[in-house]
């Protein structure tokens, strides 16, 4: 979970009153990367309706065709970090139960990756013609890969992205001189203020009980904001119908698939455990590391849903 070998042993040595020798260690870390290998490969016996995609980037280090004397003239070969990006689909189910489904390492997210990171899933077992919606943040390697993968899905942009996409574009030109309280604004606060009225008003048009609704908010919205923001307004509007797919399946499901963020959580998580290490040693590594996170997020998860029931 992130900790060095001489670190895990200080730890359980509190825990146990006895150092683990390197060998036990080793030998408990190759049982888990051997467990997350069965659990990877084994086959998909129930394909999901609705699957979430996202990926997030890591540094691995490898092995190079150079190299280098060490401090004993001794030659090695050199090894460099490199950025990586793993793959990720987490599954969600019609009762709203939710889980991560597929991860692997990739050099980019380009088409042909996200085609082999498909044609894996189909190896697994996943029958294509049932996965109805796939929610991303719009990348567009992933939806040519998912248009020739994935026939019968439809694609739910995630509404987050769709947001926070617009302040790049922002002018600000005409910014509040007084907040809700009369009080004077700083240029600072002024700006703080009138991104933040920008996305109140942008995601409420998704809070709209039904798609009719939430095309009668969104003119509202556009009248509003486009001669203000008309830079930001035209980029909201990109591709803006794909953000309304999850209207399309029922109300309890809305708030699990309108957006990736229970990926996004998760990966906070990852990336705080796989900060303290910085570059991963091999790929291996990194993957055990994620496995594990997924094996607790997974019990605190259900733990969670256990509680709710009682």
């Amino acid at each position: 979970m992130g900790l060095s070998i001489r670190d895990l042993q200080e730890a359980l040595y509190l825990l146990l009153g006895a150092v683990l020798s390197r060998t036990v260690v080793n030998r408990i870390t190759l049982k888990v990367q051997q467990r997350m290998e069965a659990q990877r490969q084994s086959p998909i016996n129930d394909t999901p309706p609705i699957l979430i995609i996202d990926g997030v980037w890591v540094d691995i280090q490898y092995t190079l065709d150079e190299f280098k004397l060490d401090r004993a003239g001794h030659q090695r070969q050199r090894r460099q970090a490199q950025e990586r990006v793993i793959l990720v689909a987490m599954a969600v189910w019609p009762d709203g139960s939710y889980h991560l489904f597929h991860y692997e390492i990739a050099e980019t997210e380009s088409e042909q990756t996200w085609l082999a990171f498909f044609d894996h899933l189909l190896k697994r077992g996943l029958e294509p013609g049932k996965v109805e919606l796939l929610v991303s943040d719009g990348t567009k390697g992933l939806l040519a890969a998912m248009q020739q993968r994935l026939p019968n899905a439809c694609q739910q942009r995630c509404i987050t992205h769709k947001v926070r996409g617009m302040k790049p574009y922002l002018t600000y030109k005409q910014l509040p001189q007084e907040n809700e309280n009369g009080q004077t604004l700083t240029p600072a606060e002024a700006k703080k203020l009138h991104w933040q009225q920008l996305k109140h008003d942008a995601y409420a048009i998704y809070d709209a009980a039904s798609y009719d609704q939430a095309q009668l908010l969104l003119q509202t919205f556009v009248d509003k904001w486009q001669p203000l923001e008309p830079k930001a307004v035209h980029a909201f509007q990109w591709g803006l119908k794909h953000t309304f797919s999850f209207y399309d399946f029922g109300k309890e499901l809305h708030r699990h698939i309108r957006t990736t963020n229970h990926l996004e959580r998760f990966f906070r998580e990852f990336r705080t455990k796989a900060d303290e290490i910085g570059a991963f040693p091999n790929e291996t590594s990194c993957l055990t590391l994620f496995f594990l996170v997924m094996q607790r997020n997974h019990a605190k998860h259900d733990r969670c849903s256990m509680a709710k029931n009682l």
